[in-house]
């Protein structure tokens, strides 16, 4: 029953005597059967009837766990118990339904003892109804609470140093160990034994070859994503879910979506994962084997040399070119200038068509001689110029060669060593101790492999891409020739028209008005400047 609905209107009518009694259901996780919430209501509607008391609501908490809430930070328990009024006892299934931890309980208790409630778990230890009656508070009740307490707070400890263990070791042994799959996975049957391991997702590997070729021809995350949102690709946790047979969406920013959005920061996470080349990684940071080596999870999608071209892509990325701009349909933003203020020309409409005007007013500035001229002359203009001095020379690229220094893994093998020590006592079984163990021999090891392994310098070169300008251009949208513009320092400066020059635009523009320059990459075309047409 939702916390924010009064409980009178789910209330029963009841004899003056008959206690009132409220279900108590939590679930850390919606799908666990073994602790459904069906199962948790017959159990105590089967107690408050065996008891003779009535059931005035229900407090349902899903998804929530004990152990990082206390009974009175549970959305509909919490509301619940600031109305102690409204009944006379509390039922649970089992103790751990109510709390993990001796702290929740000492709480509890002082609650249930200043409002002199009745609490009762219709299964307590062997099986057989509990209760801890609050309403006339002997010494036993109170001890026989404490050591309840005690024992669910270490059936939870135990509980997490277990499943941590047999995580580390599926994560060891490149198995599948749980939680969200990294983006370009799915996870399979293991055929080499038991549980499972992640291969390739044919399905999300096309969404995800689709963003790396956009990325690596020049278009910016930001872009990128806005087409993804546009073309209704579900993010990562939206995939997973619809493909385990969820709905998509959920609570972020105290919100509820329907579905979450692509941003930059998505993709740049994704891009940016070694997750990519087949790496195992936990908290961001590769598994090692027991020679130090980094575990695989399955058949990388990328192999390491087109991992490290995309990663050098991605360093280069300024905030400049990593920008999109709400109008994309002008080929000339950051290109055209106008010659009185220096300014960027921007286009605009106006009846008939498109011109690219100066908006230095738009800045706070004032142009002594603001220029505007029409968006199909000057694209016209600037592409036969381009194309008359560089469209038949042969593109070329910078290839870096990176080097190889083991210096900073060496520091993040350090790192992790320096933890693993320091988590050292908290290992008190004899199989976190194993695993303790375990894990600090291979990063011993991997140290002792980096400490002899020679560094080595990069290198770059300048590479033939082997097409030509003209060719590079013909096959590209608008959004890539600017791309292109700008990466050969394409610089078009627009003077002001004379007045009374409307004729201009029966016979094209005046070329007087026009200049542009190139600096382009290499020894051949180095800061060519047009002489302006007369």
């Amino acid at each position: 029953m939702p916390a924010s609905v009064a409980p009178d209107l789910h209330t029963v009518s009841v004899m003056v005597d008959q206690l009132r009694a409220l279900s108590a259901i939590r679930l850390s996780v919606r799908n666990d059967r073994t602790t459904s919430p069906g199962r948790q209501r017959a159990a105590n509607a089967s107690e408050a009837a065996r008891r003779g008391a009535a059931v005035i609501g229900e407090a349902e908490d899903l998804d929530v766990s004990a152990t990082k809430t206390t009974p009175f930070g549970r959305p509909e328990l919490g509301a619940w118990l600031a109305r102690p009024d409204d009944y006379d006892m509390i039922i649970w299934w089992r103790m751990d339904r109510a709390v993990r931890s001796m702290g929740d309980m000492v709480e509890l208790g002082r609650w249930a003892k200043r409002h002199g409630k009745l609490l009762v778990f219709a299964e307590g230890p062997g099986g057989a109804p509990l209760e801890l009656d609050m309403r006339n508070v002997s010494p036993v009740s109170e001890l026989i609470m404490m050591m309840l307490a005690f024992s669910a707070q270490m059936e939870a400890l135990s509980a997490q140093e277990r499943v941590t263990g047999a995580h580390a070791a599926l994560r060891a042994q490149g198995r599948y160990s749980g939680g969200l799959v990294p983006y370009g996975y799915q996870k399979i049957k293991n055929s080499e034994g038991k549980g499972f391991r992640l291969a390739p997702d044919p399905e999300a590997l096309k969404t995800l070859s689709g963003v790396i070729r956009d990325v690596l021809g020049g278009r910016s995350l930001t872009a990128v994503a806005t087409a993804l949102n546009e073309a209704g690709t579900l993010v990562p946790r939206d995939y997973q879910a619809v493909k385990a047979g969820r709905e998509p969406g959920g609570m972020r920013g105290g919100r509820h979506h329907d579905r979450f959005r692509w941003t930059a920061g998505t993709l740049s996470k994704i891009l940016r994962s070694r997750a990519l080349v087949g790496y195992r990684l936990h908290r961001g940071e590769p598994v090692r084997d027991h020679e130090g080596n980094p575990v695989l999870i399955g058949e990388p999608i990328l192999s390491p040399e087109a991992f490290d071209a995309l990663q050098e892509h991605m360093n280069a990325l300024t905030p400049q070119k990593n920008r999109t701009r709400k109008d994309t349909r002008a080929l000339l933003l950051g290109v055209a200038k106008c010659q009185g203020c220096g300014g960027n020309l921007y286009l605009s409409q106006r009846a008939g068509g498109m011109d690219y005007n100066c908006r230095a007013t738009a800045r706070g500035e004032r142009c002594p001689t603001p220029s505007g001229i029409r968006a199909d002359w000057l694209e016209a203009y600037v592409e036969s110029e381009v194309m008359a001095r560089i469209g038949a020379a042969p593109m070329t690229k910078v290839v870096t060669h990176e080097g190889y220094d083991p210096t900073l893994e060496l520091r993040k093998v350090e790192t992790e060593l320096r933890a693993l020590y320091a988590d050292k006592d908290s290992r008190t079984s004899r199989t976190g101790r194993k695993i303790w163990q375990e894990e600090v021999d291979a990063l011993e090891r991997r140290a002792e492999a980096l400490e002899t392994t020679p560094r080595t310098k990069s290198r770059t070169e300048t590479v033939e891409t082997g097409e030509t300008y003209a060719d590079f251009w013909s096959r590209q949208d608008t959004l890539g020739r600017r791309r292109l513009l700008l990466d050969v320092g394409a610089r078009a400066t627009v003077a002001k028209g004379r007045s009374g020059g409307g004729a201009d635009r029966l016979k094209g523009p005046d070329r007087k008005r026009l200049s542009l320059t190139l600096t382009v990459p290499g020894d051949a075309h180095e800061a060519e400047e047009a002489t302006p047409s007369v």
